[in-house]
């Protein structure tokens, strides 16, 4: 099966193209400021975007060849991991998404070259992949619902790989995973389902290299009716400028830790901090498993460092086996899915938002 690859981002659009789980080909187009400046919204920048990637394939692919394209999921409505065919009613959604962020385009530039090459366009495991249990959604606010939002994609193609290397089923096994990124998410794995994760978006788990992570109610109120800062200023305390950026200035993590090994009390302190909100964080996601977690699944870009993986594991290791997979494969994660569903190996899944 040969499939194309479609991962946009804010400043790139990264394409591949696998013959089943062999990448044959890869590029990254960079669009640089002066490009993207005259866009008011995601949208607008739909043909721009389509013509990148027509021109880039020009003499590496004849869009004919292929048996299917697949994108990145965008922020469409609450709905369950898999693989989805790009509908009407998808299409729809990530025109109107409410959130503004170029994966929204993956599914529509999908579903063109698609028609194009007379192949089916599919897309999978968006960050709005929600299969959280009722009993974790509610909090003490009536007006305060827990969602899910997370590293859906990476987190699930990790578990399924682990599982295919132990020679068994992921909907067979209990597995936590730990992403490790500007944002942090720890997700549980229940036989295949989701079941309980920490929003690391919009402000729920352990602090990050760029995010606050849960903060104390009260002390935060406080705080915004201060007249210090106004709504967008906590917005950017509470993301992109929270975290280790708020102490240390920067989200570097492994010069962080460098220092810290250069005898830096105040990065050591910090990382320390960081390093002990994410081992707790795995600790309640273990609870949710009643104690019969299978693996603790260690990844993302912050997992390379090797004074990360040394902590983790003196705080967790013994709850389960610890597994290490740093950094992110999401091009690769891609191709598996519209693979396994092209092969009927994964299930096709219906998009039917509430």
């Amino acid at each position: 099966m040969k499939v194309l690859v479609i991962n946009p981002g804010s400043t790139s659009t990264k394409l591949a193209i696998y013959n089943d789980s062999q990448q044959i080909w890869k590029h990254g187009i960079y669009h640089q400021p002066e490009e993207l400046k005259d866009f008011q919204n995601i949208n607008e920048q739909y043909q721009y975007r389509r013509d990148c990637i027509t021109k880039a394939l020009q003499g590496v692919c004849d869009l004919k060849e292929l048996d299917g394209i697949i994108g990145r999921g965008g922020l469409l409505k609450p709905m369950p991991g898999g693989v989805y065919r790009v509908t009407e009613r998808i299409k729809e959604d990530l025109k109107n998404a409410k959130m503004q962020h170029a994966s929204n385009l993956a599914g529509l530039l999908a579903d063109e070259l698609g028609s194009i090459a007379g192949c089916p366009a599919f897309i999978a495991d968006p960050v709005v992949t929600d299969e959280m249990w009722e009993i974790a959604r509610p909090t003490g606010m009536t007006e305060i619902e827990r969602i899910s939002i997370f590293h859906a994609l990476n987190s699930r193609a990790v578990s399924r790989n682990y599982a295919k290397e132990i020679g068994k089923r992921y909907e067979d096994l209990n597995i936590i995973v730990a992403h490790l990124g500007g944002g942090i998410t720890v997700s549980a794995h229940q036989h295949g389902r989701v079941v309980d994760v920490n929003d690391g978006l919009n402000g729920e788990g352990p602090f990050s290299p760029e995010r606050a992570g849960t903060i104390p109610a009260a002390q935060l109120a406080e705080l915004c009716f201060s007249g210090k800062y106004t709504l967008a200023e906590i917005k950017k305390k509470l993301i992109g400028q929270g975290g280790l950026m708020a102490h240390l200035g920067t989200t570097n993590t492994q010069l962080i830790l460098e220092k810290a090994a250069a005898g830096d009390k105040k990065c050591q302190s910090i990382m320390d901090a960081m390093h002990y909100a994410i081992a707790k964080q795995i600790g309640a996601m273990h609870v949710t498993m009643k104690g019969k977690t299978d693996a603790i699944i260690i990844t993302g870009g912050i997992a390379h460092n090797e004074a990360t993986i040394v902590s983790l594991k003196d705080w967790v290791g013994y709850l389960a086996p610890i597994v290490v997979v740093p950094g992110e494969d999401e091009l690769g994660a891609l191709a598996m899915n519209a693979i396994g569903a092209l092969k009927g190996e994964l299930p096709l899944q219906e998009y039917n938002p509430k």
